[in-house]
């Protein structure tokens, strides 16, 4: 309003009183209140219609869909559910290339270049089919669902559609005290959590960014969802029809992912309320205007800055765990491998867990890499039962689900072992490469020790429940 104008309202005002008419006394205020809202309206009516009025309404339009109050968090759980999706989906035919190049050509090309040069036998052990066949496992495995998550991932950065994420989420993060950011990191932990640890750069508070590091092993990483998909599928989808087999499996394995989101914020709750006390950080989030991706930015940090750096690190670790467990296989002691006294000495604890020593000894020496777990079940189970399989130490894997159920059955699975499984999969340590991302990012050996530690604690109380619940009803 402009200064005349306020002029001659107020007289107006001031004869009404003189006439004796009772008026509000902030009836000027409300008035100048109300032609400034009149004149917001029309002005943003006036702008919608001028230039850029379609792509503004088309905004304001989706960003009522994706961070409205009953359609943000469903679209965001639809979305994720897809992402996951088209990774694993999408992934089953490189990993099979790969596989079909590492694992069967190149594994026995090198296998008889080292016979024809002589090679020692137990040298050969060691270096192919220990540390290559290792490292070969991890790479097929690991390397082309990172190759499809990354870049989606980065898609949906470039979009603007991640502070959307952090928007929708951040009442519930705030509510125990960490940052509403942890939901994006918590995210790329999804694809690695090596990744997801490095990406809580991101959260400007170091208390809150703490919590975000120490419960980020809670997103089930890539190297995971191989051994939730396979026990998922011979465990929960062989309870239902061919046709309803698969679906039932999807489903499991989502139940489980959204358990290690639970887990994450009851895992934060704790922290922030014992260890790492303090108030919630105010944050200011933007949300971007929407926008077409960068094709080449896309491309450089989804495969160069994230697939290839945490591939090179898994890498890293994976050729000294290949010997290890070549060792563990043919060393021998009292006249068996040192693999058959680690699963009898654990055998006991795994009982009570609802798995087996056969498992525990696979995690153990998998740390390097989750993705070799299912691989070193088979060789450990075949060694102590004396099937036939690729030979002692040699890591091994069957396309046949009844192949797989009849291997498991006979070392002694049932339904209480996978499900089981399913629970330690998603709590229990980190693997290597991301404890020593967690180490280089805090700089402190408390923090590292907690975060890999941490998932234990609700994994082993799970498990235990589930087992002794399952155990009861069957008695």
């Amino acid at each position: 309003m402009r200064a005349g104008e306020s002029d001659a309202a107020g007289a107006v005002l001031d004869a009404a009183r003189e006439l004796g008419w009772h008026l509000p006394p902030d009836l000027n205020d409300r008035i100048t209140e109300a032609i400034y809202a009149e004149s917001s309206e029309i002005a943003g009516r006036r702008i919608r219609r001028r230039g850029g009025s379609l792509r503004l309404a088309w905004q304001e339009t989706l960003d009522r869909i994706l961070t409205g109050r009953w359609t943000g968090i469903p679209v965001m759980l639809l979305l994720l559910g897809s992402v996951l999706w088209v990774t694993i989906v999408g992934a089953n035919y490189p990993s099979a290339l790969l596989a079909d190049l590492l694992l069967n050509r190149g594994w026995h090309l090198l296998r008889e270049a080292a016979h024809a040069m002589g090679v020692p036998g137990w040298l050969g052990g060691i270096t192919v089919d220990g540390m290559y066949l290792t490292t070969a496992w991890v790479v097929s495995v690991m390397l082309p669902p990172m190759a499809i998550f990354f870049p989606i991932f980065t898609i949906l950065e470039d979009f603007g559609y991640l502070p959307r994420v952090a928007f929708n989420l951040d009442r519930i993060f705030k509510a125990v005290g960490a940052h509403g950011k942890q939901a994006l990191t918590m995210s790329m932990g999804l694809g690695c959590n090596a990744a997801g640890v490095v990406a809580c750069r991101i959260i400007d508070s170091p208390r809150e960014r703490l919590i975000a590091i120490v419960t980020n092993n809670f997103a089930l990483c890539n190297g995971r969802w191989p051994t939730q998909m396979l026990i998922a599928s011979v465990f929960v989808g062989g309870l239902f029809p061919p046709v309803l087999g698969g679906f039932a499996a999807a489903g499991a394995v989502l139940l489980v992912a959204g358990l290690g989101f639970a887990l994450a914020w009851l895992a934060s709750l704790v922290l922030s309320r014992t260890v790492l006390r303090g108030e919630a950080s105010t944050f200011s989030l933007e949300l971007p205007p929407y926008r077409p991706p960068n094709i080449l930015r896309t491309f450089y940090t989804s495969i160069i800055d994230r697939t290839i750096f945490v591939l090179f690190r898994a890498v890293v670790f994976a050729l000294p765990a290949g010997a290890v467990i070549w060792l563990t296989a043919n060393v021998q002691v009292g006249g068996q491998s040192l693999a058959y006294w680690m699963v009898a000495a654990l055998d006991g604890p795994g009982w009570w867990l609802g798995l087996n020593g056969v498992i525990l000894v696979a995690y153990i020496v998998a740390i390097p890499a989750n993705e070799i777990v299912i691989p070193t079940v088979l060789m450990l189970t075949v060694l102590l039962t004396g099937q036939t399989g690729a030979g002692p130490g040699v890591m091994f894997e069957v396309d046949d689900a009844d192949r797989f159920r009849q291997i498991l059955a006979a070392g002694g699975w049932t339904a209480l072992t996978g499900v089981c499984l399913m629970i330690f999969s998603l709590c229990h340590n980190p693997c290597s490469t991301t404890i020593y991302t967690i180490w280089r990012e805090t700089r402190s050996a408390k923090w590292t020790v907690l975060a890999t530690l941490l998932p234990f604690v609700p994994g082993v109380i799970l498990c235990v429940l589930i087992a002794c619940v399952w155990r009861a009803m069957a008695a």
